[in-house]
């Protein structure tokens, strides 16, 4: 029994020995086992890093607005897209700019491999005790999750930022990253980028601002809305990073006690469309998309837009209108103005309404107007074309009967025999039917076609036409319009319209130029000879306001049935212009013109249309010099047809200066078509 006990005591001190080498061993162990997970864990984060792909920046990263600017290349229309990004080259931001934002987000930025290890233990601890789901994200990693990843808050998405974020540092660089990560960032304001945050806050380019400047613009980064809201915790942060500044030392002491808190101007008005903004940005839209681009393109491309919009002559658009304009009686009143410069077919100044905010609708490019008269040069180029000259002679007595129609002058108003300068010049419908009855409606309309006038202008079809087409039945658009007499101003070179110059991608490179392509389209002989008959209707017809111009111009006046439209286009060697007026309910049915400007002459030479036109060719054409049209060759007149009146010498009526409505034919077995003097 002694030996029994013996060996049972003998056993504690063997188990007691034992306790602590399996201590040891699980420690060992554990140990172990953390090391390989550690390892194996860090094998794998290696091998994320190693097969990870840096992808594409997301839509959001590379949403950059499409800047417009005019004909200069330098002063801004406005903006085609939400986004106000605005890249610049880091070598452009201030050295004090890009260290504020060090200062305020990432001050190991240039020493670290993508992300701090005290800011994750920091992450992890707020996430594991319930706090926030964030964490001391270093610029790099900012800049992943912003560029490359979505705003989804998990574990899943923050590991992949970590990845992102080495995987980014090996292979593109602190610079770059730094760069694109100062490009991207939101700042306030609608901001996005330090470019557009420094125009924001300083109405200045990044490139002009200083340390406190740079200080404001990187405090606001923490949360941007708060801080553009709320000046006194906007202040106090700035004041965090200028310190920080200093203890880094980025400043010196001197530049930390002079450090004063910069003024920042007040937020821009966000109505970026408004007045003709709206109007010359959608024209411009149009065009390219003309040219090929995409919506997607064109709104969050990044594109430099050069237009062919003239700063001034934009100006003296909007000024002659307001100028010389009706401000009486109108209610419903549109007027739409649009120059063209002959043989590039630049649009050089638009004004399409008066607010676009209000009324989208541009009066310069929308088809909704008849054209009156302004169609007569039509059967002008297509007679000239044909042989008949301006001495031919022709009947100008109202009214006539011309193949069932019954045409009628304004008033009924007889001008006995005249010849087709005078005609042209005082606007005598019963000859102008007559000649395009001479020549054929088919030829007039060709010409038409030809000069510029689309096919699909509504009021008209080539499958219908009739002995109405010379007196302007159809609705073309100023744009239309402008671009046809651009033609004659051009002697028979027609080339297309357009608002776009130049196209430059975010990269700064030229992507398109615009290179008129120029179609003799009528011989410049007819086209002198048809600007000379026209240049009668300045000299002392329908338009002799526009003498005030002072210098060699053609053009033709235009009115519609009952005086719901109003028109002149006119034209010099350097450019054509075509303004008109017409009024709807509120129902947007076309009504009467008459009334407007409270009894002040509204037509003929005198006319709101003409006023309107001279005074915004005299700002226009101020830097230019005069310039002449090439005197026409004699053209050889034919005999007079068996309708056609013979010579006479007797002298003919005056126009009247009082208006008249453009004529149409009545649905009666004998149609009467009422006259126009314009």
């Amino acid at each position: 029994m002694a030996g029994s006990r013996h060996a049972k005591g003998s056993s504690r001190p063997a188990a007691q020995a034992e306790e602590p080498r399996r201590k040891r061993r699980w420690i060992r162990g554990t140990f172990l086992t953390l090391l390989f997970l550690g390892l194996l864990g860090a094998g794998a984060f290696a091998a994320a890093v190693i097969l990870t792909p840096v992808p594409d920046p997301n839509d959001v990263a590379r949403t950059e607005a499409t800047v417009v600017y005019y004909s200069d290349g330098t002063t801004e229309i406005g903006r085609l897209g939400d986004s106000t990004r605005r890249s610049v080259a880091l070598a452009d931001i201030p050295l004090d700019v890009q260290r504020a934002v060090l200062a305020a987000e990432d001050r190991e930025f240039y020493n670290h491999g993508g992300f701090s290890p005290v800011g994750i233990g920091r992450a992890v601890y707020n996430n594991v005790t319930g706090g926030s789901l964030q964490g001391g994200s270093t610029i790099t990693q900012q800049y992943a999750k912003n560029a490359y990843l979505t705003s989804e808050r998990s574990f899943v998405r923050k590991a992949r930022e970590l990845i992102l974020s080495v995987k980014l540092e090996a292979t593109v660089g602190k610079d770059q990253i730094l760069g694109d990560y100062l490009n991207t960032i939101y700042f306030g304001r609608g901001a996005y980028g330090v470019q557009s945050a420094s125009l924001a806050y300083f109405g200045v380019p990044v490139s002009e601002l200083n340390y406190e400047q740079g200080a404001v613009l990187a405090s606001l980064i923490k949360a941007p809305s708060f801080y553009a809201d709320n000046r006194k915790e906007l202040k106090a942060r700035w004041r965090y990073v200028i310190d920080s500044m200093a203890q880094v030392g980025w400043i010196t002491p001197q530049q930390l006690d002079n450090a004063r808190f910069p003024e920042i101007i007040k937020p821009a008005n966000t109505n970026r469309l408004g007045g003709q903004v709206g109007y010359l940005l959608e024209a411009v839209k149009a065009d390219l998309r003309t040219l090929g681009y995409t919506d997607q393109e064109i709104e969050a491309g990044g594109l430099r837009i050069v237009t062919t919009f003239d700063k001034d002559a934009q100006a003296a658009a909007v000024a002659a209108v307001e100028a010389v304009g009706p401000t009486e009686g109108t209610e419903g009143l549109r007027i739409g103005l649009v120059a063209v410069r002959p043989g590039t077919g630049e649009v050089v100044a638009m004004y399409g309404g008066r607010d676009y905010v209000t009324d989208p609708i541009n009066n310069a490019t929308r088809a909704f107007a008849q054209g009156g008269s302004t169609f007569k040069p039509f059967a002008l180029t297509a007679a000239v074309e044909a042989g008949i000259g301006l001495d031919s002679i022709w009947d100008g007595n109202s009214p006539a009967e011309i193949q069932g129609y019954s045409v009628r002058n304004y008033g009924d108003t007889s001008f006995g025999e005249v010849d087709l300068r005078t005609a042209t010049a005082a606007s005598i419908n019963t000859a102008y039917v007559a000649i395009e009855d001479q020549v054929g409606v088919d030829n007039v309309a060709d010409a038409a076609y030809r000069l510029g006038l689309p096919v699909d202008t509504p009021g008209q079809s080539p499958d219908t036409l009739d002995l109405t087409f010379v007196l302007g039945t159809a609705s073309p658009s100023g744009l239309a319009m402008a671009n046809s007499y651009a033609t004659l101003a051009a002697r028979g070179q027609r080339s297309a319209t357009t608002t776009v110059k130049e196209v430059y991608g975010t990269n700064g490179g030229l992507q398109h130029a615009w290179d008129p392509t120029r179609e003799q389209v009528v011989a410049s002989e007819v086209t002198d000879t048809v600007t000379s008959a026209l240049q009668s209707v300045i000299a002392g017809g329908t338009a002799t306001g526009a003498q005030m111009l002072g210098r060699p111009a053609a053009g033709k006046t235009g009115t519609s049935n009952e005086n719901k439209s109003m028109w002149f286009v006119g034209y010099t060697p350097q450019l054509s212009t075509a303004v008109l007026m017409a009024k709807e309910d509120a129902q947007g049915i076309p009504v009467s013109l008459d009334g407007i400007g409270g009894g002040a002459p509204a037509y003929g030479g005198g006319g709101y249309t003409v006023a309107i036109w001279t005074a915004f060719m005299q700002a226009a054409l101020a830097e230019l010099p005069v310039a002449d049209f090439v005197t026409p060759a004699v053209v050889p007149t034919p005999q007079p047809t068996s309708e056609s009146p013979s010579p006479t010498e007797s002298p003919t009526e005056s126009p009247t200066p009082e208006p008249s409505p453009t004529p149409t034919p009545e649905p009666t077995p004998e149609p009467t078509v009422s006259g126009d003097p314009q």
